[in-house]
């Protein structure tokens, strides 16, 4: 297998669009080196870096915060499994607060049936004289 890919080839390997493979190295997330014939090739180990991008944002993690991961690493060298620990590691305490979260928000949907309102002397939502404007803007319910 050569050493260095196309961005064709890494876009077919990796499972992306080359519009998302020029987005990423836009953003700093993936790095690319042109030929003499100006046209970029990628190291083998960007495979790497895409997936974890991809499992990132599958996840629901910014592509800023994984542009943060990725600046702590050494650069020159393949991601290893403690690179992908410690980021992992950095990442769970935000997944954790939005599982947390997001369960609340299925727990709170059992008496609602949508606003229409057909729930609404028990609405979990329902801000009554707007009482909850003191608290601040937005769905306060659901964000404390």
């Amino acid at each position: 297998m050569a050493k260095e890919l196309t961005v064709g080839q890494v876009a077919e390997r990796a499972g992306v669009a080359v519009s998302a493979l020029h987005f990423y190295e836009a953003k700093g997330l993936i790095q690319s080196h042109r030929t003499a014939g100006n046209q970029r090739r990628y190291d083998k180990d960007v495979l790497r870096r895409v997936a974890i991008i991809h499992v990132a944002q599958e996840l629901g993690i910014s592509l800023a915060e994984v542009g943060l991961a990725f600046a702590s690493l050494p650069e020159g060298r393949p991601l290893s499994r403690e690179d992908w620990e410690a980021m992992s590691t950095r990442w769970a305490a935000g997944l954790d607060a939005r599982i947390a979260q997001l369960q609340r928000l299925r727990s709170g949907m059992v008496d609602c049936i949508g606003c229409g309102c057909l729930s609404i002397d028990r609405c979990g939502l329902l801000n009554w004289e707007d009482k909850l404007a003191a608290h601040g803007p937005g769905p306060r319910r659901l964000l404390d």
